[in-house]
C-alpha cells in the first residue's frame, strides 16, 4: 500500500487518469464491449451501493449506467444499502451481481455454509475515514473522544467495522449506554452518515465517523450549517497494522475538500468492486474492460482525493481473490 504524500487538484487527477488509461491500458486489452452479442449478456444487473449522500451509491449509480450504456447488460440498476456488510449479504443472497465494499469488511466475513464465495473484480478507489467534529467542540485529536458520544456507522456499513478498530487502537474504552458517558469512556451510537450529521448538528453526538470518498457530498453540505473539523487519524496506523495487517494506509484529505477545513492525514482502506465467484466469466471480463477503457465515466465530478482505477491499483485487492475471469483479463493487460 502506498502513502499519498501531497494533495492533487481534481482536474489534473482526472486528466492524468484519462490519459494513462486511454493510452496505456487500452493498448493492452482488446475492446470487446461493442462486440457483445445480444444473446450472451444478462437482462438485468444490480449493483449494491450505499447510503444517499455517500460515495458508494454515487459510484454505483455511475457504474450501473455505464454497464447499461456499453451493453454489458440490457438493464443495470444501483440500489441504496447500509454499506459494505449489507452489500456482501446482497451478493451472497443473489440479489446483486456487483457491490462495492471495504476490504476490511470483505476479508473478515466468513463464507456461510453452502454460500457462494465472494471474488474481486478490482480495487476501484481508496476510502478515507473521516472523524468529523464541530470546530467549536475543543476536540483536537482522537484521545479527546474520551467522555464523549460518537456516531460509529449504522449496522451493515463498513464504517461500523472500521470505527471500533480505530477506537481500540487509540486505547479508548467504549460503551453503548444511553446518557452521559462515564469518565474516560466513549459512548458509541450506531448512526449512519445522514443521521450522524443530523446528530452532530444538534449536539447529541460529539463526533461522526464515516468512511467514504473525498469529498463526501453530505458532509460538504453540512459545512454550510455548522463549522466542522476533521481529526488526524494517521497516528493510529502502526497499531492498526500490527493488529490487522497492511489493509490500512495513510492518506491525505486535501485542503479545499471541505469549506474551511485544512488538509489532514487520515486512515484509508481499499474499496473493492466485488461479485460472486459463480458470476459468469463473460460478464466479469466485460466489466473489467469497462473499468479499464471507460474509467473516466466512473469518476464523480466532485472527486478530489480518490486514488482509483489506475493500472497499478486495480489488481491490488488486499487479499480478496480476483474472480478467475478478472484475473485472466488483467493477465492480458499486464502480460
Amino acid at each position: 500500500m502506498r502513502d499519498v504524500h501531497a494533495p492533487v487538484a481534481a482536474p489534473s487527477r482526472r486528466s492524468l487518469l484519462k490519459s494513462a488509461l486511454a493510452v496505456g491500458l487500452a493498448a493492452g486489452l482488446p475492446t470487446a464491449l461493442s462486440a457483445c452479442a445480444a444473446g450472451d449478456r444478462p437482462d438485468t444487473l444490480t449493483v449494491a451501493g450505499g447510503e444517499p449522500g455517500g460515495f458508494y451509491l454515487e459510484f454505483s449509480t455511475l457504474l450501473a449506467a455505464a454497464l447499461e450504456r456499453h451493453g454489458v447488460a440490457r438493464h443495470a440498476t444501483a440500489v441504496p444499502t447500509g454499506g459494505s456488510l449489507d452489500n456482501l449479504e446482497e451478493l451472497r443472497a443473489g440479489r446483486a451481481a456487483f457491490a462495492v465494499a471495504l476490504a476490511d469488511a470483505a476479508t473478515q466475513q466468513p463464507v456461510p455454509s453452502g454460500g457462494s464465495e465472494i471474488a474481486a473484480v478490482g480495487k476501484v478507489y481508496e476510502n478515507y475515514v473521516h472523524c468529523v467534529v464541530r470546530r467549536d467542540s475543543g476536540i483536537r485529536d482522537i484521545s479527546g473522544l474520551a467522555g464523549r458520544r460518537v456516531a460509529v456507522g449504522q449496522p451493515g456499513s463498513g464504517t461500523s467495522i472500521t470505527t471500533p478498530r480505530l477506537l481500540a487502537a487509540a486505547g479508548l474504552s467504549t460503551s453503548t449506554d444511553a446518557g452521559t458517558p462515564a469518565p474516560g469512556t466513549t459512548a458509541v451510537e450506531n448512526l449512519g452518515l445522514n443521521d450522524g450529521i443530523a446528530a452532530l448538528k444538534a449536539g447529541t453526538v460529539d463526533a461522526l465517523f464515516w468512511s467514504g470518498g473525498v469529498p463526501t457530498a453530505a458532509i460538504a453540505a453540512a459545512t454550510k450549517d455548522v463549522a466542522l473539523a476533521l481529526l488526524d487519524l494517521s497516528p493510529l496506523l502502526p497499531e492498526l497494522r500490527r493488529r490487522y495487517g497492511g489493509v490500512y494506509d495513510r492518506v491525505l484529505v486535501p485542503e479545499g475538500s471541505y469549506p474551511g477545513v485544512p488538509a489532514v492525514w487520515t486512515v484509508g482502506a481499499p474499496n473493492l468492486l466485488l461479485c460472486r465467484r459463480d458470476l459468469d466469466g463473460a460478464t466479469v471480463e466485460r466489466t473489467v474492460q469497462l473499468l479499464v477503457h471507460n474509467a473516466g465515466e466512473l469518476i464523480p465530478q466532485s472527486t478530489l482525493g480518490v486514488q482509483f482505477l489506475s493500472a497499478e491499483t486495480l489488481i491490488n485487492t488486499a487479499g480478496v481473490p480476483l474472480h478467475p475471469a478478472a484475473a485472466a483479463a488483467y493477465r492480458t493487460l499486464h502480460g
